[in-house]
């Protein structure tokens, strides 16, 4: 089984590849989701992290607002929510794989939005970056609600540079020319992936820009 690692900064069209991964029937496991659920009610990360941020559970969730709030610009609280969140995240990814290999995948994605910035490239077998013009993607982003342009530049300092992740890359997925070249590009990296050449676990890591 191949494990193909997703990522891209903020604004870059993730979940439109993903979207396009599901359709040609890839499993996808999705780290922005599972922590979604795992700060909703009854998520295994709410009673932690409500007490490590007093005042952020309300109704037995955790309001992402007001620990976003709480934590932005903020190096060692975000450091102390990831010591509580990515455990349980790597928790349900490594159920996800199990599955996938009882079901015999010939290949999967991990959509990973901090796959760089974390240094955990040695577990996959190829990594994809999806990328668009600095333009394309700042207004992408401030089109969110609430979102503005202090808190996408503090996101972005986070953030591994766009060039950089795409040097690092085996494979660069364009999404600022519209959906029709990208998805072109996704469906050859599936054919390839899936195909008898494909690079073996943790051997062969071939570049490509397909």
């Amino acid at each position: 089984m191949i494990v193909l690692g997703l990522t891209g900064s903020i604004g870059m069209g993730k979940t439109t590849a993903t979207q396009a991964f599901r359709a040609l029937r890839v499993p996808v496991f999705d780290a922005d989701a599972i922590v979604h659920r795992l700060l909703a009610r009854g998520g295994a990360a709410v009673v932690p992290v409500a007490a490590a941020f007093p005042g952020v559970e309300k109704d037995g969730a955790i309001d992402r607002a007001a620990l976003g709030a709480r934590i932005f610009g903020d190096v060692a609280r975000v450091k102390a929510l990831e010591r509580i969140v990515h455990p349980l995240v790597r928790r349900e990814e490594r159920r996800f794989l199990a599955a996938a290999r009882r079901a015999r995948a010939p290949l999967v994605v991990l959509d990973i939005p901090l796959l760089f910035e974390t240094g955990n490239r040695r577990r996959f077998d190829a990594t994809l970056v999806v990328s668009a013009p600095a333009f394309v993607q700042r207004a992408r982003v401030l089109r969110r609600p609430g979102m503005t342009e202090d808190k996408l530049a503090g996101i972005l300092r986070r953030q591994v540079p766009d060039a950089i992740k795409r040097r690092l890359a085996d494979f660069v997925v364009p999404t600022g020319a519209g959906k029709h070249l990208s998805l072109r590009r996704i469906r050859r990296i599936v054919t390839m992936l899936r195909g008898p050449g494909a690079p073996k676990r943790k051997h062969a890591r071939g570049r490509s820009r397909h």
